[in-house]
């Protein structure tokens, strides 16, 4: 398997211009409700037509799986995508919001990029090469100190009416932190972990497609990957990201 970093970054940030050209006229934007709390634009189908037509070209011998179109044939090596995390921002204009682009390989990860067209950062990884910010080196922050840490979440449980949500979760770890955000793009999430701007983000009841290129570029940048219980791996349904200073401390009030 060889992955050429200048053609994934060139599918990925001409996915970006597909989606701008929305995001720059989205008074005549469609949005639809995929559920009552969950939106699908024209420009996460356009998105994703884009990039599964660009990635079956360069790369015809992997399968595709995206959030609105679903699985194609072979899923045992794919494309993982999430044409736009963060639909909900996007539709308000607001800026975090992002592309995300993974390879699979036989369960594991071995490629991953998220770009956010807005703010014009584009975070890229490779297994075993480390992770990149516009092409340059990152890396998870040298924090150790829980109380002296800014973490982020977010809270797709709530759009799913689940009863075992976030709240109780992030009440008990915001008192115990200096700073607490909620951006609403899981995969930019993760990569502010690995660009050491938050020194956590945590999750639950989310998909594949939306940590799968975040969490290979959090891992890169040097940066744990766990369920809440603390077992290595991607757990979409429970997602841990830390920079492994604060890890032990936070999973205690996991």
């Amino acid at each position: 398997m060889t992955i050429s970093v200048d053609i994934l970054e060139k599918i990925v940030r001409e996915a970006g211009s597909v989606a701008m050209s929305y995001f720059n006229n989205l008074n005549n934007v469609g949005v639809v409700k995929k559920s009552p709390r969950d939106l699908v634009t024209d420009a996460d189908v356009a998105v994703e037509k884009f990039l599964k037509e660009a990635l079956n070209k360069a790369y015809p011998e992997y399968g595709f799986w995206g959030e609105e179109s679903g699985q194609s044939d072979n899923q045992t090596n794919r494309w993982i995508v999430d044409p736009i995390d963060g639909t909900h921002s996007f539709a308000k204009g607001q800026y975090f919001w992002s592309i995300s682009v993974a390879l699979e390989i036989d369960g594991d990860l071995v490629a991953g990029s998220v770009f956010a067209p807005a703010l014009d950062d584009l975070y890229l990884a490779i297994k075993g090469q480390g992770a990149t910010k516009n092409g340059k080196a990152i890396s998870v922050s040298p924090e150790t100190s829980l109380a002296d840490s800014m973490i982020a979440t977010g809270f797709a449980c709530l759009r799913s009416y689940l009863v075992e949500n976030n709240l109780k979760r992030f009440c008990r770890i915001a008192e115990k932190t200096t700073g607490q955000r909620r951006f609403g793009s899981a995969a930019m999430d993760l990569c502010l972990v690995a660009d050491g701007q938050v020194d956590a983000f945590w999750e639950q009841e989310l998909n594949l497609y939306d940590v799968a290129a975040g969490a290979l570029i959090a891992k890169e940048a040097g940066g744990t990957i766990t369920d809440f219980k603390g077992t290595d791996g991607v757990f979409p349904k429970q997602i841990l990201a830390t920079n492994g200073g604060i890890f032990k401390e936070l999973l205690e009030l996991m």
